[in-house]
């Protein structure tokens, strides 16, 4: 998918989300996907991705080790 390549050259261009899980980022694609994912030192790590519909906060709360 062209929206997650073009994460590796804009990767600060998603919304912060640290309400779910520090250094959490989310964009859009086609308003139906919602992209989750965290920036490391040397790469764009994609999380996950999922119908834009979802509620997101229940999904990241069962990640326990604190993501990034």
């Amino acid at each position: 998918m062209t929206t997650c390549r073009n994460l590796v050259t804009f990767p600060e261009r998603g919304t912060r989300r640290d309400d779910l899980r520090t250094g959490l980022r989310t964009t859009t694609y086609r308003r139906r996907v919602t992209i989750a994912y965290h920036i490391t030192d040397t790469q764009v790590v994609i999380d996950r991705v999922l119908y834009g519909g979802r509620n997101l906060p229940p999904l990241f709360a069962e990640d326990d080790d604190g993501g990034a």
